[in-house]
């Protein structure tokens, strides 16, 4: 564990996101939860070794499988933006861990079995502040990586959390994406002076993080704008993939990940965005 304060902490140990850690008298605010049990008991137990009052809750910044599959295990109040909780209302119950589709971290941990999916008890559509004996902690509204993404945000602390907003040393995420959004809420954090900017996927990150992300970004909408001026082919989704994750480097195992990565968030976003059915691009691509 991290000290970002003496009151903030981060956990990057273990696979597929950084925790976080508000301390505060009446209790503890918890920033997303580890994908298995077993990890998220480890971290419960780690968490008993802080000094905050009895009280907890659970704070996911978005939807994604990699920070919410833990969140039963933490045992407390989940809150989420009003979109991350609506996503839930179409998931089955239960997860089950079973294919190698989406490019995601869980999908390389094994033994995740079947999880019973903790959908948020408290929800939001733009701000909420929490009070909790200490300065204020304001969670708000980010769409890009998803409609349901927020940040976490400390303004006495000059702390913020700003979960896939960045995601430093390997390609984001866009299945669920607004890529027209994702860039505005990245204007908005590079205005942002003198703060600590934590990553959910890379810890502590500074400006030239944040550009690199708008730079990304920017080029792959620029490059599905103009593929929607087409006919639109898996072929070429799949070479805009292979193109976009070789500015990262990495072994081969993982670059093969990312492109699979790049590929299915691709592909879910041109259908979405521009009224392809994913199942007719791969047709094609068959």
């Amino acid at each position: 564990m991290h000290a970002i304060t003496k009151t903030i902490y981060i956990e990057d140990q273990y696979p597929g996101v950084t925790l976080g850690v508000i301390v505060r008298p009446r209790g503890l605010v918890q920033i997303d939860a580890p994908p298995s049990s077993e990890d998220g008991r480890a971290w419960r137990a780690s968490l008993m070794s802080l000094s905050g009052g009895p009280e907890r809750v659970l704070v996911n910044l978005d939807g994604h499988p990699d920070r919410t599959l833990g969140a039963r295990a933490m045992d407390c109040t989940v809150i989420a933006h009003e979109k991350t909780a609506q996503s839930f209302r179409s998931r089955p119950t239960t997860f089950k861990a079973q294919g190698d589709e989406t490019g995601a971290e869980w999908e390389s941990i094994p033994g995740l079995g079947s999880v019973r999916w903790a959908p948020p008890e408290i929800s939001f559509s733009d701000q909420l502040v929490l009070h909790w004996d200490g300065g204020p902690i304001l969670l708000e509204s980010r769409p890009g990586p998803s409609s349901g993404s927020i940040w976490v945000t400390l303004p006495e602390e000059k702390v913020v959390f700003i979960g896939d907003t960045v995601v430093k040393g390997q390609p984001p995420y866009l299945a669920s994406a607004d890529l027209p959004a994702w860039l505005e809420t990245l204007n908005s954090l590079l205005e942002l002076k003198g703060y600590t900017i934590i990553s959910s996927r890379g810890g502590v990150i500074n400006a030239q993080s944040v550009r690199n992300q708008y730079d990304f970004i920017k080029h792959a909408h620029d490059k599905l704008e103009r593929l929607a001026n087409k006919k639109p082919s898996a072929t070429a989704l799949d070479n805009l993939a292979n193109n976009l994750a070789s500015g990262f480097k990495a072994s081969a195992v993982r670059q093969r990940h990312y492109v699979q990565r790049l590929r299915y968030g691709l592909t879910h976003y041109f259908s979405r965005h521009y009224h392809a059915s994913p199942s007719t691009l791969a047709e094609e691509q068959a």
